[in-house]
């Protein structure tokens, strides 16, 4: 086959730092283009990886018409325009998380790429760490019995100094937007997507005005299950913690690190396999699995994952999430 051609739309530090190295390393994709409302950076960037460069999405898409995708990962605000001119102009694209700013416009994106059948995945790099697979793995397998709470945080500082970032109009909130999302996205995949029944969140605004920068959510499902998260920009802690904590009917499931418990015949037992270490850059490894898996989607060897579908049950329960922690009270789905 030919190669898979790719345009990148927005080279900010996961486009620089994540995306076009590992687009680089795959060696059925040329790198046809790439696209910042910044002509200093698009310029630059574009020099060295050998391409042309764009400041004009439209004018990108209409002089490249043997482009066959396209990576988002422009401000979150301008996912939905860009999003749907590639979809209505033939192109599959990745956007980056999170695939919109709210509800109303991720179904826009999720409905265009539908009704022009073609490929939408939405980046949750996360999913593609190798513990969250291996964890993941021994959860379907039913090795820790039937699934009823998941228990997941991330602490960390914002992901981005830019700032359109801490700008609701553009980011469409603050630390759940930005970190939340990821973790309910981990922990509903982790459950097999369940509908949810109901939600309960809390906000706080210690070093931010318009958005928040610490939230802890409750989500309850219709199946009986339940999923916690915690995120926060601000906590008085040293270093970033990340977890994804299972449990199971017959055992528990943990990540970072990795840790497998079993109950049999009464007693607890690490099944945790030895021979798994780890990884030395689980980040950067994440990026590229993530990216090979989405040009094997397009080249028909790899079954789409994070789909748009997807994306739209998690933006429903961000919505109802926003809304509880404004009211004050706890959110039921409809």
């Amino acid at each position: 086959m030919d190669k898979t051609k790719v345009a990148v739309i927005g080279l900010g530090g996961i486009a620089q730092i994540m995306h076009l190295p590992a687009l680089k390393n795959i060696k059925d994709v040329e790198i046809v283009a790439l696209c910042d409302t910044e002509l200093g950076k698009a310029k630059h960037i574009a020099k060295k990886y050998g391409v042309k460069h764009y400041t004009n999405a439209v004018q990108m898409i209409s002089e490249n018409p043997e482009l066959n995708a396209v990576v988002i990962s422009a401000q979150t605000d301008a996912h939905l325009d860009l999003s749907v001119k590639c979809l209505e102009s033939g192109i599959d694209i990745m956007v980056e998380k999170p695939i919109a700013r709210n509800l109303k416009e991720a179904g826009i994106i999720v409905e265009t790429a539908e009704k022009n059948k073609r490929t939408l995945m939405v980046a949750m790099n996360n999913r593609f760490r190798n513990d969250s697979m291996l964890q993941r793995s021994f959860i379907r397998s039913k090795e820790i019995g039937e699934i009823f709470y998941v228990k997941t945080g991330w602490l960390k500082s914002r992901s981005s100094s830019q700032s359109w970032f801490t700008e609701r109009e553009k980011s469409g909130g603050g630390v759940f937007i930005d970190n939340g999302i990821v973790m309910l996205d981990l922990g509903c995949w982790m459950l097999g997507f369940p509908e949810a029944k109901s939600v309960s969140a809390v906000s706080y605004y210690h070093n931010t005005k318009n958005i928040e920068d610490s939230n802890f959510s409750l989500i309850k499902f219709k199946n009986g299950a339940a999923l916690t998260i915690e995120v926060s920009w601000s906590f008085l802690r040293g270093g970033e913690f990340f977890y994804c904590n299972v449990f199971g009917t017959e055992g528990s499931s943990s990540i970072n690190p990795l840790r497998i418990h079993k109950n049999m015949n009464n007693e607890l037992f690490d099944i945790t396999p030895k021979s798994i270490k780890p990884a030395a850059n689980v980040s950067k490894n994440s990026f590229e699995f993530q990216m090979k898996y989405f040009i094997g989607t397009l080249r028909g060897t790899n079954k789409l994952v994070s789909s748009g579908r997807e994306a739209l049950t998690v933006m429903k329960i961000v919505d109802a999430l926003y809304r509880s922690a404004k009211l004050g009270k706890e959110v039921i789905l409809k």
